[in-house]
Order: C-alpha cells, then structure tokens, then sequence
C-alpha cells in the first residue's frame, strides 16, 4: 500500500482503535498490521507526537510477563481530534471515489 496513504490514516486508525479500549503500544501495532502492514517502528513516533499534543494520555501497568506496559488513552480533545478527522476522511474518501467512479475507473 502507498506510504502516503498510511501516513495519512495512521493518526485515524489510532485514535478509532483507542475510542474503545485503551491499549499498549504493541497491541496497537498488531491491530493495525492485521490490516495494514506497517513496520512496528512507524507507530512508536506518532504515538509519542499524539500524547505531546494531548490526544493520548499514558500510564504504566505492571506485567507478570516482562517489564511493564505503558497503556494509552485517548483523551477528550482526542476525541474532538478523531471528530475531525472522520469528518475530513468522509468528505475526502467521498471525493476520490467519485472521481474515479465519473472517469470510469470502478
């Protein structure tokens, strides 16, 4: 798949996937590679940029299994932000595929 569409939904699929659960980074990086292959290392950066802009918040739990797990969380302009990018993504996906519908290529 195109590098610069992944780029694009990456921040989307994050905050989708959080709006339910909250979840470790490695979770997140094999729900999302179940659909869209992606390199563990692309994740860990925009999780990084989403809390210091404060759409995620994290936390620390204790694992029986290894060291412990930084959870994220989505926070409430968060939740604003995945509003907007819903919002965007329709009018945009909308757009293209009806390009490509009136130029018969679907």
């Amino acid at each position: 798949m195109n590098a610069q569409f992944k780029k694009g939904a990456l921040e989307l699929c994050v905050l989708a996937l959080l709006a339910h659960t909250d979840q470790y980074g490695y979770e997140l990086v094999k729900q999302i590679s179940e659909k869209i292959e992606i390199a563990k290392g692309t994740l860990y950066p925009l999780l990084k940029k989403m809390t210091r802009d404060n759409y995620l918040s994290t936390y620390f739990v204790y694992s029986t299994e290894g060291p412990q797990r930084k959870y994220y969380s989505i926070t409430d302009l968060g939740k604003k932000r995945m509003a907007l990018l819903i919002k965007e993504w329709m009018h945009f996906s909308k757009s293209v595929y009806y390009i490509l519908e009136q130029n018969r290529m679907i």
